[in-house]
C-alpha cells in the first residue's frame, strides 16, 4: 500500500495526516482558506510533504487513496449562507418546519423569541395532494396547481426546491410526479425529495432533513466538484473518499447527491479515532472523545466498542435550533474552542463564547488583526504556549497582542492579565465539563468507567482539570491528537445506511411487513456493494437496527436485531429482551411490563478499507525525561519557573508542573499530576 491521506478542513485549521503502510502518521497543518478551500488543503499537504522530506508531486504520485472531509455545509447552515430554498408541502401542512417539534426548555420564560423556521414561511408553498397513512392517494396531485407553483419559483429566483408531501413514505405517487414536472419547468434547479432521503415517520424530522439537504445541494455540489477538479489539476489520479456524518466515508458523486451527510462529518470522525487509540492502549470499551478545535469543543461517545449514534442531532440549540433528522454519530458541540471570545455581559459576568475568532482574523496572537480575547490568548498569556514554536515553529504568536486584549477584559473585572486569562480558561474548561456530562452521566454512563480521549489542537491545554472534575484516570493524548478526526478518517470504512418505517407492537407483530422491510433493505444495500466491486471492494457486512421504544414513550433507542429474519414470537422475544438491556443501560430502567413499539428498521453496510497498522508496544522501564528549556507559566497562584519539553522517546516520564511541545498541540502538565510516553508514541496522563 502507498500513503494513505485523509483531509479535515476545519473552521480554523486544516489538518492533513499522511499514513504509510507501517502505520506511520505524519501530520500537516494550515490555516483554512474559506474562499478557496484547495489552497489551505493545498498548504498542508506540503507541510506533510517536507515533514517526509519528499516533494509535494511525489506525494501526490505516491497516494493511492485521498479521504476528505469538510466544515463547510455545517458553517453554511449556522451562519445562515444557504441557498434560497423552497418547501413545497402537502396543502393544509405550512408550519412543519414553523412549530418544529413544540419542545422548550424554560417554559415559562415569556422573554424567549420564538425561533426561526429553517426555510422562511415565505418560501413554502402548499400543493394540492394528499395520500394517506395506508399509502393511498386520497388526492391526486394536481398539476395545474403545481405548474403555477413552480412558475412562480422561476420568477423569484429560487435556487433549490425541497419537497416534502405528507405520507409519502407510504407512497411516494405524488412525489414522484412533482419530480417530473420539477425536471420539466426548474431544469438547472437541484431538489430533493423527502421519501428516497429519510423514509422515517414523524414529519418535522423528515421535512428539516429534506429542507436541509435541498438548501446545501448547489453550495456543496459545487465545492465537492472544485475540490476534486483541484485535486485532480495537481495531479491526483486514484480514489477520493468524503467523510460524512455516520463515521464512515463514501464517493464524492454519492454526496453530490446528498450533501446532508457531510454535515459534521468532520467531529463524526474523532470518535473512530478515540476507539482505535483506547484499543491500541488496551484501556476498554467505554471511551469519552473531547475534540478541542479552533470553533468548537465537540464531545462523542463509544459504548462497549461501538459508535453511538443519534436522530436528535441538533445545529443550534435544541428545540431552537434545526434538526438534522438523519442517523448519525451522536457528537454534541459547544462554542468553547481555542479561538473562543471572551466577552463580559451586561450583568458584569465574564462569559466564553459561542462567537469565535476562526481562522480569519483569527485570535489577536495569530497577528491577522484579531482583536478580540480569545482562550488561545489566554493560554499564551499563561505560558502554556510558545510563541516560536507554534504549529512547529512555521508561524510565531504575538504575545504583546494577547496581553493587549486579555487586558481590556482584566481591566473590566478588576483583575490581573494573568488572573484574567487563568478565569478565561477556568470558564471554557466549564462549559466544556458540562458537554461531557450532558452526554455521559445524562446518557446513564459513569465517566469515571470510561477512558478519555482526547484531540484537537487545544486538546493538551486544559484536559486534566476536565478529567479531574469528571472523575476520568485513564487519559490518552495520541501523538496525532492536533488532527484527531483526519485521524480518524484513516481508520475510517465506507459506511452507508438505508432505512424503512414499519411500525409494529411487540405483542401483535407484523412479520410480513418487517421481513419485508428488512429484505428491501438488504437488496438495496446489496446492490449498493455490488457496484463497488469494479473498485476492487469486493467484501462486506450488513448490520440491522430498530429504533424502537416502551408504548406511549417519545423518543427511540437504536436497538440492534439479534437475527437475521422474524420467524416465529421467540424471535420477536429475543429482541425485546434486547431492547429491555439496551433501556435499562441508557435510563437504568426494565419496563417488562409494557410492549416494545418497533418504528424505524435500518441497514448499514460497511466495506472495509485498508488501514495503517497501529500498535503500542509494552516498554519495559519508564524514563525520567530531561527538559530542554524552562520559561515561567501560570497555574492560577503565580507564576512557576515550569520545564519544557520536545521529542519525548516512548517510555519517557514528566511529572508537573511541565508543558510537552507538539508540532501540532501542547500538553499542559498541572502540578500533581504526571505524562508518560507510550510504546505507541501517545501520552498516558495520569493524575
Amino acid at each position: 500500500m502507498g500513503y494513505r491521506i485523509s483531509v479535515d478542513t476545519g473552521g480554523t485549521f486544516t489538518d492533513v495526516i499522511v499514513a504509510d503502510d507501517a502505520g506511520n502518521q505524519t501530520v500537516g497543518k494550515s490555516l483554512t482558506t474559506p474562499d478557496r478551500i484547495w489552497d489551505g488543503m493545498h498548504g498542508a499537504m506540503e507541510n506533510a510533504a517536507e515533514l517526509l522530506e519528499i516533494s509535494f508531486s511525489d506525494l501526490v504520485s505516491k497516494t493511492e487513496i485521498l479521504i476528505y472531509g469538510t466544515t463547510r455545509s455545517t458553517n453554511a447552515i449556522v451562519q445562515n449562507k444557504v441557498a434560497k430554498t423552497a418547501l413545497l408541502t402537502t396543502e393544509g401542512f405550512p408550519d412543519t418546519l414553523v412549530l418544529k417539534e413544540g419542545g422548550k426548555f424554560k417554559p415559562h420564560d415569556l422573554n424567549q423569541v420564538y425561533p426561526d423556521p429553517y426555510i422562511p414561511r415565505s418560501h413554502t408553498f402548499e400543493i394540492s395532494e394528499r395520500v394517506s397513512s395506508e399509502g393511498e392517494v386520497t388526492t391526486a396531485l394536481d398539476t395545474g396547481q403545481a405548474r403555477e407553483v413552480l412558475e412562480r419559483l422561476a420568477k423569484r429566483n429560487f435556487e433549490a426546491v425541497a419537497v416534502c408531501f405528507l405520507w409519502s413514505i407510504a407512497n411516494a405517487e405524488n412525489e414522484l410526479a412533482m419530480a417530473e414536472l420539477l425536471d420539466e419547468y426548474l431544469p438547472d434547479v437541484p431538489y430533493t425529495l423527502s421519501h428516497q432521503l429519510v423514509p422515517i415517520i414523524r414529519e418535522y424530522r423528515r421535512a428539516s432533513a429534506t429542507a436541509i439537504d435541498a438548501s446545501l445541494k448547489p453550495l456543496m455540489q459545487e465545492h465537492l466538484r472544485e475540490m476534486n477538479s483541484d485535486l485532480r489539476a495537481a495531479g491526483y489520479e486514484n480514489e477520493i473518499l468524503v467523510s460524512t456524518s455516520v463515521g464512515g466515508c463514501l464517493h464524492v458523486d454519492e454526496l453530490i447527491e446528498r450533501p446532508i451527510h457531510t454535515v459534521k462529518c468532520g467531529p463524526a470522525m474523532a470518535p473512530v479515532a478515540g476507539l482505535t487509540y483506547a484499543q491500541m492502549e488496551n484501556l476498554g470499551q467505554d471511551v469519552i472523545i473531547c475534540d478541542t478545535g479552533g470553533t468548537t469543543f465537540d464531545v462523542g461517545l463509544v459504548r462497549d466498542g461501538q459508535l453511538k449514534y443519534t436522530r436528535e442531532t441538533w445545529l443550534g440549540g435544541q428545540y431552537t435550533g434545526h434538526l438534522l433528522g438523519i442517523s448519525s454519530v451522536d457528537v454534541r458541540s459547544i462554542g468553547a474552542g481555542g479561538g473562543s471570545i471572551a466577552w463580559i455581559d451586561d450583568g458584569g459576568l465574564m462569559r466564553v463564547g459561542p462567537q469565535s475568532a476562526g481562522a480569519d482574523p483569527g485570535p489577536a496572537c495569530y497577528g491577522n488583526g484579531g482583536d478580540e480575547p480569545t482562550v488561545t490568548d489566554a493560554a499564551t498569556v499563561l505560558g502554556y504556549l510558545d510563541p516560536d514554536f507554534f504549529l512547529g515553529g512555521r508561524m510565531s504568536l504575538d504575545v504583546d497582542a494577547s496581553r493587549r486584549v486579555i487586558g481590556r477584559i482584566a481591566a473590566q473585572i478588576g483583575q490581573s492579565v494573568e488572573d484574567s486569562a487563568y478565569s478565561i480558561c477556568n470558564l471554557a474548561n466549564e462549559l466544556m465539563i458540562k458537554a461531557i456530562h450532558e452526554i455521559t452521566v445524562s446518557e446513564g454512563l459513569d465517566p469515571r468507567e470510561s477512558a478519555l480521549v482526547a484531540g484537537g489542537g487545544a486538546a493538551g491545554l486544559n484536559i486534566m482539570p476536565i478529567a479531574r472534575e469528571v472523575g476520568c484516570d485513564r487519559i490518552i493524548v495520541p501523538k496525532v491528537a492536533g488532527a484527531l478526526s483526519a485521524s480518524g478518517m484513516q481508520f475510517s470504512d465506507i459506511v452507508t445506511e438505508r432505512s424503512i418505517s414499519s411500525v409494529t407492537l411487540s405483542d401483535s407483530f407484523n412479520f410480513d411487513a418487517v421481513n419485508g422491510a428488512l429484505l428491501k433493505i438488504e437488496e438495496d444495500l446489496t446492490a449498493f456493494a455490488n457496484d463497488l466491486e469494479g473498485q476492487g471492494r469486493d467484501e462486506f457486512k450488513i448490520q440491522f437496527f430498530v429504533e424502537a421504544r416502551y408504548q406511549s414513550q417519545v423518543w427511540e433507542l437504536d436497538v440492534p436485531i439479534p437475527v437475521e429474519r422474524f420467524k416465529n414470537q421467540t424471535d420477536v422475544e429475543a429482541l425485546v429482551e434486547t431492547f429491555h438491556q439496551v433501556h435499562d443501560r441508557v435510563f437504568a430502567v426494565r419496563d417488562e411490563g409494557s410492549h416494545v413499539e418497533c418504528i424505524n428498521w435500518k441497514g448499514m453496510l460497511t466495506v472495509p478499507l485498508p488501514h495503517p497498522n497501529v500498535q503500542s508496544p509494552a516498554i519495559a522501564e519508564a524514563t525520567v525525561a530531561t527538559p530542554y528549556t524552562t520559561r515561567t507559566a501560570y497555574f492560577g497562584d503565580g507564576g512557576v519557573e515550569t520545564p519544557i519539553y520536545r521529542d519525548l522517546a516512548a517510555g519517557s516520564l514528566i511529572t508537573g508542573p511541565a508543558v510537552i511541545q507538539e508540532p501540532t498541540t501542547t500538553i499542559v502538565i498541572y502540578p500533581g499530576m504526571s505524562a508518560r510516553v507510550s510504546g505507541g508514541d501517545n501520552f498516558i496522563l495520569e493524575l
